[in-house]
This record gives C-alpha cells, sequence and structure tokens, in this order.
C-alpha cells in the first residue's frame, strides 16, 4: 500500500474525494489511494458532509484503456491446464475487484442524506475491494501478465448505471445481487485453482470469500434499512425491482451458507431452493 493519505490535499471531504477516486483511470493507483482514503479517514482526518448533492460528472468510473470490454459472451474460457489459462480467470476476477471498488466509491458520493454509517460502510468496502484488486493483480504478475492484458465485460457497472436515481435500488439489485452471485460461485472456482496446484490463488480467494460476505450483509442491511424507512415489504420490495430493472435471473447452486452469514432471510434462502 502506498503512503498516499500522507499527501491528501488539506480538508478533504470524503464522499467529493470518493468521486476523484472514482473518475481516476489507472488501476493501481485508484486502488492504492482508496486504501489510503480509507486509512485517513479512521484517523479522523476526514470531514463528511452527507447532504452535498452529487453533481452528474463525466469520466465516471474512471478505467484504464485496457482491459478492453466486449459483451459477456465474448470473453472466451481458456483451459485451467495452462498458466495463460489461469492467468485468464484471475484476471477476470480482478476486474470484478476493479469493478468492485468504483461500485462503493459511487455508493458513497452519489447517495446524499444517509446516515454517516452508510458512508463509512461503503468506504470500508471500497478499500477491501482494492486490497482483493491488488492481490490478484500481484499474482496475476507473478504468472507473466497484468491487468489490461485480456478483455473483460462491464455487467456490474451497467447494473450500476440503471439504478444511479435510487439508493434503494442500488442496495437491492448490486450488493445483494450481483456481488452475492459472487459468494456462490466462488467456492467452484477455487476449487478449480487449488485442483491444478495454484495455492496462492486459492488463498487470495479465501480472503475475497470471507470480506464479500461482510460486504453482501452490508448491502442487505442497508436494503432492510430503506425498506424500513419507506414502509415497504422486503420480499415483494425486491421481486417488483428486479423485474424493473431487468435484473439477472438467480440460477442455483446457491452457496446458502454464505447467505445466511450476509444477512439473507430464511423466507429468501427457501425462495432461492424453491420451497
Amino acid at each position: 500500500m502506498s503512503h498516499y493519505s500522507n499527501h491528501l490535499p488539506n480538508a478533504v471531504e470524503l464522499r467529493s474525494y470518493a468521486c476523484v477516486l472514482l473518475r481516476e483511470t489507472e488501476a493501481q493507483s485508484k486502488a492504492d489511494r482508496t486504501m489510503d482514503l480509507r486509512t485517513a479517514w479512521l484517523a479522523g482526518q476526514i470531514s463528511l458532509d452527507i447532504h452535498a448533492r452529487a453533481v452528474e460528472q463525466t469520466g465516471i468510473p474512471g478505467r484504464p484503456a485496457k482491459p478492453l470490454l466486449v459483451a459477456p459472451r465474448e470473453v472466451g474460457h481458456r483451459s485451467m491446464a495452462t498458466i495463460e489459462g489461469r492467468a485468464a480467470l484471475i484476471h477476470a476476477l480482478a476486474h470484478i475487484e476493479f469493478n468492485a471498488i468504483n461500485l462503493a466509491l459511487d455508493a458513497v458520493w452519489r447517495f446524499a442524506d444517509m446516515p454517516l454509517d452508510f458512508y463509512a460502510d461503503w468506504l470500508k468496502v471500497a478499500a477491501e475491494e482494492a486490497l482483493h484488486f491488488c492481490l490478484l493483480s500481484s499474482h496475476l504478475q507473478s504468472l507473466g501478465f497484468s491487468y489490461g492484458d485480456f478483455a473483460a465485460h462491464n455487467s456490474l457497472w451497467e447494473m450500476a448505471e440503471k439504478t444511479t436515481d435510487d439508493v434503494l435500488a442500488r442496495m437491492a439489485l448490486v450488493p445483494r445481487t450481483l456481488e452475492a452471485r459472487g459468494l456462490d460461485a466462488t467456492p467452484g472456482v477455487r476449487s478449480k485453482l487449488a485442483q491444478v496446484g495454484d495455492t496462492a490463488a486459492a488463498e487470495i480467494l479465501d480472503i475475497i470469500l470471507r470480506d464479500e460476505i461482510g460486504h453482501v450483509e452490508i448491502g442487505n442491511r442497508w436494503y432492510h434499512w430503506c425498506c424500513e424507512h419507506r414502509s415497504l415489504d422486503v420480499l415483494m420490495t425486491y421481486q417488483e425491482l428486479a423485474l424493473r430493472y431487468k435484473a439477472p435471473v438467480l440460477r442455483g447452486p446457491f452457496n446458502l451458507e454464505a447467505r445466511r452469514q450476509a444477512g439473507f432471510l430464511e423466507s429468501e434462502i427457501a425462495a432461492l431452493r424453491g420451497d
């Protein structure tokens, strides 16, 4: 981690600076500076204006010229038996984490008039996603590749764009829908990497799964808060939002234990199981 926090501008305000980092185009710099922003926040060096309205900006999210973004079906699958195939998988995971940094920073910057803990929570998520990106990027380099060397897709951010107007929809459809799919998929990916002897990658995925349970829990908690605040039913509202915003249909197998740890209700678990 860099020591950027020692050089933060004077009188930094959290949400406006989250926007600065959101627009940062260099991936490693975005990750380092995000971790440093949280360090400075925890040290009490950062102010917070919960009432400031986010004014639409160009260049969101900031991203490097590579990777080339293509449709999900065009990303292609390579054999895990080759180093290049493994690197392609690690690259796909790194890209998810890079997108996740942007998603968390966007939540901090975009949504006004939420409780202070909302901003602290999403800054924590942003910093942990930044750490995950750094771990995966470093491992990718140990395999002889860099972030940007393979094509990638943009599905996560597309849902963020659809939900810019409503924090309720964002909480429902990004953390507790798209990111929760990561809870389901990670054990299988970890198993594949362990089977081909990539212990280092498997250990990184253990860290990611542990942290992602916490991130989905934060999404669940704020989704429930929004529902309560607006006197909405949690289950019916989710179903309505999923239809309205054309969220992906959830398909198993589901990591039910991780989902329970992440705060999904037993009624939601039963619905996933088709009970």
